[in-house]
């Protein structure tokens, strides 16, 4: 059950954060407080999360996720670019949540 909610903190996190760009420095009232809902929910399912899930496995794959996520929306909702280089360190992060999710015996079941 902690994975479900992780995966749903996760992507309320990007959510959050493209209302953030959106938001234009908090000048776009609705995108703002859109922002604003969407962060404070996210951290009420990980404080969810970190009670059945050990803190640093919990926060490695949150950010891990939520770096990936939020730079893959970004290249497709907002037209950024990204280099060779940039898709190599999200596939090293992806690689490592996938290595602590199937080897390591740390992140719990």
């Amino acid at each position: 059950m902690h994975w479900i909610l992780l995966s749903a903190g996760i992507a309320i996190e990007i959510l959050a954060t493209a209302s953030l760009k959106l938001s234009d420095g908090f000048t776009k009232i609705s995108f703002a407080g859109l922002t604003l809902i969407c962060f404070a929910a996210a951290f009420y399912v990980m404080s969810l999360v970190v009670r059945t899930m050990p803190l640093g496995v919990a926060y490695s794959v949150w950010a891990g996720g939520g770096i990936a996520g939020v730079t893959l929306l970004g290249t497709m909702a907002f037209g950024q670019k990204l280099d060779g280089f940039a898709y190599l360190g999200i596939g090293l992060i992806l690689t490592g949540v996938v290595v602590l999710n199937a080897l390591s015996t740390s992140a719990g079941s």
